[in-house]
């Protein structure tokens, strides 16, 4: 019985399958370097359609045990290692060998596509742990994509404000995702240091102070940059900086298609209703939830945010997806197709 537990445990496993694709890319070149995202937006998706859905959820005496059990916690801790280790590969073959323009982008992509899934998917969910250890490692897969501001901004603004207009990770009703690609990232970038800066005020510190986080992650990232430059050139750095920008816009892309369309409603008081589980997209397509540590059950995450990914539940008033994220992700490209699946899918009475 263990066994068949531990087996199944371990079948989040599979998220690995993602750098496993852009470790064989940067050796095996050519074409190869293109693996990865043909693997994430072509084979998934299309093992997604072909899978049946899983809406089963544990039962209490299952999700007690999963929370006793430190393999969940250890296997979004293994990403860290082989984030960086990636990306170290990446440089040290780049130097040692002639790779063409297309090769670049190739790996670009891949690289970018393994600090979206495996890096900022993985912090996500490590900056909701109450171990200060587990945010610092959170963080840690956060720099490589220049976007540690996201740990303040998600935290202390989105959870908060999203489904609403006041939260730019909520894409309105019949917003384009290229629309959303800028005002999401510029708006969340300029409210994480207004948050900042109440943050400080409320405990009484300068801004020029130790205690500024935003400055100490805005250091760290140039930092990593200059490192870069100094020991693998401007290829290394173009690289590590396109690589970067790939992965925070496949984040935006996950934070469209999360909240697309839908609105909470405001109460007579004029704040609004609270957060349930009516007010994020919900998938239940079985290999895009192994592959993204449950993210695709966003529904439950907004509703009860403290709840560790692996006892996430999904609930029949969610609002579902007609396909699972990384299909999502792949025809929110194209914003006519978009609108046309998704539109009549948005309660009328949510329209953002």
């Amino acid at each position: 019985m263990k066994i068949q537990f531990l087996m199944k445990d371990l079948k989040y496993l599979a998220a690995l399958s993602i750098p496993i694709m852009a470790f064989m890319g940067i050796y095996l070149k050519g074409y190869f370097t293109y693996l990865t995202p043909f693997y994430a937006f072509v084979l998934i998706p299309i093992m997604d359609l072909l899978l049946p859905l899983d809406p089963t959820n544990l039962n209490p005496e299952e999700a007690t045990d999963n929370l006793k059990t430190k393999l969940f916690d250890w296997l979004l801790y293994l990403n860290l290692p082989i984030v960086y280790g990636l990306i170290f590969y990446a440089l040290i073959t780049m130097s040692i060998t002639s790779f063409n323009t297309f090769e670049i982008i190739g790996l670009i992509l891949s690289v970018g596509t393994v600090l979206a899934v495996n890096g900022i998917n993985v912090a996500h969910e490590l900056g909701h742990r109450q171990s200060t250890n587990e945010r610092f490692l959170g963080k840690a897969l956060l720099l490589p994509s220049f976007y540690m501001h996201f740990y303040i901004e998600h935290n202390f603004g989105h959870h908060l404000h999203a489904a609403t207009p006041e939260d730019p990770a909520t894409a309105k009703y019949n917003q384009s995702i290229y629309s959303f690609w800028f005002t999401s990232t510029f708006r969340q970038y300029f409210n994480s240091w207004n948050i900042q800066k109440m943050l400080l005020k409320n405990n009484n510190n300068a801004f020029f102070s130790t205690k500024n986080d935003l400055l100490w992650y805005g250091m760290f990232q140039l930092s990593y940059l200059i490192l870069v430059f100094v020991f693998f050139g401007t290829i290394g750095f173009v690289f590590v900086l396109a690589a970067g920008i790939v992965g925070f816009i496949m984040l935006e892309t996950v934070n469209y298609i999360e909240h697309y369309g839908l609105l909470r409603s405001k109460l007579p008081s004029g704040r609004y209703e609270r957060v349930k589980q009516n007010h994020s997209w919900n998938s239940n397509h079985a290999l895009g939830r192994i592959v993204l540590y449950e993210l695709t059950r966003h529904s439950d995450h907004h509703y009860k945010s403290s709840k560790k990914y692996q006892i996430l539940d999904s609930y029949e008033d969610s609002p579902q997806m007609p396909y699972g994220y990384p299909t999502s992700m792949v025809i929110s490209l194209f914003p006519p197709l978009w609108f046309k699946i998704m539109n009549k899918r948005v309660p009328r009475d949510m329209v953002s």
